[in-house]
C-alpha cells in the first residue's frame, strides 16, 4: 500500500475496559469520525460474552464506515484490552477487572470479524495516542498513567512502546504502596490502584455517604441521597461545584497518585508525565495535588530535573485512536 493509500484509509480502534467497551472509526490524523459504546458485561460474567459484546460494537462502526465513507478501505481493527496481554500480542493472559484468564481474543476476533486484528494493554494504546497526537508529542521517553476504573500505565522509549520481556510492562497499578492494605482485585493487598482510581474514589465517597455526616450532605445531592449509586463523576461535579467534601476526595486520590508517579520516576527518569482515563477528567482539582506530592516526594528532588505532569489532551478517546493507530504502524512495517 502506498503511503497516499495509507493515509486515506482508515482503522477501527477499540477500548475494552472494566465498565464499558467504546469503539471508534479513526483517520491517520488520529481523528474520531464515528463512535460505538456498550457497556462492559464485567468479570463475574463468562469471557464469551465480553467478546460478544466487542464484535457488536465493531460490526456497528463497520456498518457506519460502509455507508459513510464507502470509497475508504477500512485496515484493520485494534483492540486495546485492560489486562496483561501476552508478549506475541495474541492472548490476554489476566485481566483484573473481567473474566478473561489466558483468553486467545485477537485469533477468535479475526475469525468473527473476518478482517486482521492487532491487540496491545489497553494503556499501551493509550500512551501510543498521547504520543502521536496528544500531550506527548515529540517527548522520546513518555510515562502514561490512566485512572480508570483501576490504573493502567505504559512507557514509550525511544518512539516505541516498551511492552517487557513478556509483554506484560508497565502495570503500574499494581504497585504494592501499602503493605496488607487494601485487597486488590488482582488477588493482592495494598495495590496502588486501591487509593489512586476510579473505584477508589467511588469507595471512599460511599463510605463518607454511608456515616451521614452532615459534612457530605452536598455530594449526596448529587447521587439523590443513596450511597449505592454514587460514582466518581458525581464526586468530578461536585467538587467543580465547590463541595468540601467531594474536593477531599479528589485531593485524597490526587496524593496518592503523586506519590506513586514519584516511584515511577525514581525507576525511569521520564522527560514527561501524562495522566489520563476518566478521573483524569477533573483536571486541576486532581493533578495540582498530584504535582504537591510528586514534588515533595521526588527522589533527588532539588538536584535533578523535574518532569511536568500533564493532563493528557485525547480524553476518554486515547484508548481506541491508540489502538487504531497501532492497525496503521503494522501497515507500514
Amino acid at each position: 500500500m502506498t503511503q497516499d493509500a495509507l493515509d486515506d484509509a482508515l482503522a477501527i480502534g477499540v477500548d475494552v475496559g472494566g465498565t464499558k467497551v467504546i469503539a471508534g472509526l479513526v483517520d491517520a490524523g488520529g481523528n474520531v469520525l464515528a463512535r460505538a459504546r456498550r457497556d462492559t458485561p464485567g468479570r463475574t460474567t463468562e469471557a464469551s460474552v465480553v467478546e460478544d459484546v466487542i464484535v457488536d460494537t465493531v460490526t456497528e462502526i463497520q456498518r457506519t464506515a460502509a455507508v459513510e465513507h464507502p470509497s475508504r478501505p477500512v485496515l484493520g481493527v485494534g483492540l486495546g484490552a485492560a489486562g496483561f496481554v501476552s508478549a506475541d500480542r495474541s492472548t490476554v493472559v489476566f485481566a483484573p477487572h473481567l473474566a478473561w484468564r489466558d483468553e486467545p481474543i485477537r485469533d477468535r476476533l479475526v475469525e468473527r470479524l473476518a478482517t486482521p486484528v492487532v491487540l496491545d494493554n489497553d494503556a499501551n494504546a493509550a500512551a501510543w495516542a498521547e504520543f502521536r497526537f496528544g500531550a506527548g508529542q515529540a517527548e522520546p521517553r513518555l510515562l502514561l498513567v490512566t485512572l480508570g476504573t483501576g490504573i493502567g500505565g505504559a512507557l514509550v522509549l525511544d518512539g516505541r512502546v516498551e511492552r517487557g520481556r513478556h509483554g506484560l510492562a508497565g502495570e503500574y497499578g499494581h504497585m504494592q504502596v501499602v503493605p496488607d492494605g487494601e485487597r486488590c482485585e488482582c488477588g493482592n493487598r495494598g495495590c496502588w490502584e486501591q487509593y489512586s482510581s476510579g473505584r477508589a474514589m467511588q469507595r471512599e465517597a460511599r463510605e463518607m455517604l454511608e456515616q451521614d455526616s452532615p459534612y457530605a450532605a452536598g455530594l449526596a445531592a448529587y447521587c439523590d441521597g443513596d450511597p449505592a449509586r454514587v460514582e466518581g463523576h458525581h464526586v468530578t461535579r461536585a467538587a467543580r461545584d465547590g463541595d468540601v467534601a467531594a474536593l477531599e476526595l479528589l485531593g485524597d486520590v490526587g496524593r496518592w497518585l503523586g506519590l506513586g508517579l514519584a516511584n515511577l520516576a525514581a525507576a525511569f527518569d521520564p522527560g514527561r508525565i501524562v495522566v489520563g482515563g476518566g478521573v483524569s477528567e477533573a483536571g486541576d482539582l486532581l493533578l495540582e495535588p498530584a504535582r504537591e506530592m510528586f514534588a515533595r516526594r521526588l527522589t533527588g528532588r532539588g538536584h535533578r530535573p523535574v518532569p511536568p505532569i500533564l493532563a493528557a489532551q485525547l480524553g476518554p478517546s486515547a484508548g481506541m485512536v491508540g489502538a487504531a493507530e497501532m492497525v496503521r504502524e503494522e501497515h507500514r512495517g
